[in-house]
């Protein structure tokens, strides 16, 4: 079906940001599902390109020429954060939505975005993040992306009925004026910018709602690797957040890099201290053999020592970035002074 005629004076309604870099293999796919979506109003779509060594920008751009609702912009500093400001910048719609082109997004995400902003009380809308693996270890990474070991306390992985949530997610809606308004996201966060984003939002008394009709499904990474790599990113600008945003950290947030100081406690702490460390560290391991006894069950031994593979990389990698991460901005003293009830607020 060939798109409406383009819009007079060049107005849309919502703009859809998707930064993308090197996505020759399943661009064409992802651009046509998110061209799918069901909204009564003007829609443009929003390409950022990060100088793609693959033939991402050229498919992008024939797609262009042949549908009006997609625009394909440069973003030479080729981060996250910098796209999205060079798409909100360019955006002609009254609403932005983010997309992300290695999720798929129900047909009326950009829909009931719009109708709830616009019933009011809200400033930002989102909805679950659906871990959805196709592989062998990204399904294992999302198996534990919904259970109790790992989603560390997290409220944005499902959503049976609209609730609040206390951080942000990399899916949202929202009025352009008000991404405007708080200056955009912050490009001194190449990674954890929607959480640094959603606690200026908190700090200023506004809501994040999860509505279940946006639930996307996000495919996590197939490699214990790229999982790796991923987490120690997350603790690194997470201790960043925290730093700055003293209310944004969680008191789960706190585990990961104490279970790393266990570890190296267990070993190089003077006895008593050490003694108390690998008590520590026993109680985690009998937490992982707890959450992953139902798969080695179910599946066998091999399966269940890959879960509790991914619960260990994911807990110690997270971790170790998180010290990291306080080394160089400084450690979060505001946060735990207040998840340890020493100080109230900010």
């Amino acid at each position: 079906m060939s798109p409406d005629p383009q819009p007079q004076n060049g107005k849309v309604d919502v703009s859809v940001l998707v930064p993308v870099l090197n996505e020759e293999r399943h661009i064409r796919e992802s651009v046509e599902a998110m061209l799918s979506q069901r909204f009564t109003g003007e829609i443009e779509f929003l390409f950022m390109d990060g100088s793609s060594e693959d033939r991402t920008k050229a498919i992008l751009e024939e797609m262009a020429a042949q549908d009006h609702r997609i625009r394909v912009l440069d973003n030479p500093k080729r981060r996250t954060t910098y796209g999205l400001n060079i798409g909100l910048e360019n955006a002609r719609g009254d609403y932005v939505a983010r997309m992300d082109a290695h999720t798929e997004y129900p047909a009326e995400y950009v829909a009931k975005g719009v109708e709830r902003l616009e019933r009011g009380d809200v400033e930002w809308v989102t909805g679950p993040q659906i871990p959805h693996g196709n592989g062998r270890w990204s399904r294992r990474v999302a198996r534990a992306l919904v259970s109790w070991l790992g989603a560390g306390g997290s409220s944005k992985w499902s959503a049976e009925e609209e609730k609040d949530i206390d951080t942000g997610v990399f899916t949202g809606v929202w009025r352009r004026a008000t991404l405007a308004e708080y200056g955009g996201w912050d490009e001194g966060w190449p990674v954890n910018q929607d959480s640094e984003l959603a606690a200026r939002f908190f700090e200023r008394g506004s809501r994040i709602v999860c509505v279940p009709e946006l639930g996307a499904l996000y495919t996590p990474r197939d490699s214990l690797a790229a999982l790796a790599r991923q987490y120690w990113r997350y603790g690194f600008y997470r201790a960043k957040t925290s730093r700055y945003h003293p209310a944004s950290m969680r008191r789960s947030a706190v585990f990961p890099p104490a279970l790393v100081i266990a570890l190296a406690g267990s070993v190089l702490a003077p006895r008593p201290l050490r003694l108390a460390c690998r008590a520590a560290v026993a109680a985690w391991l009998a937490a992982v053999v707890a959450a992953t006894a139902e798969v080695a069950m179910e599946e066998g031994p091999a399966e269940g020592a890959g879960q509790a593979a991914v619960f260990a990389t994911m807990h110690l990698s997270w971790g170790t970035g998180f010290l990291r991460g306080c080394l160089s901005f400084g450690p979060p003293l505001a946060a735990l002074a207040r998840i340890v009830g020493l100080r109230r607020g900010t």
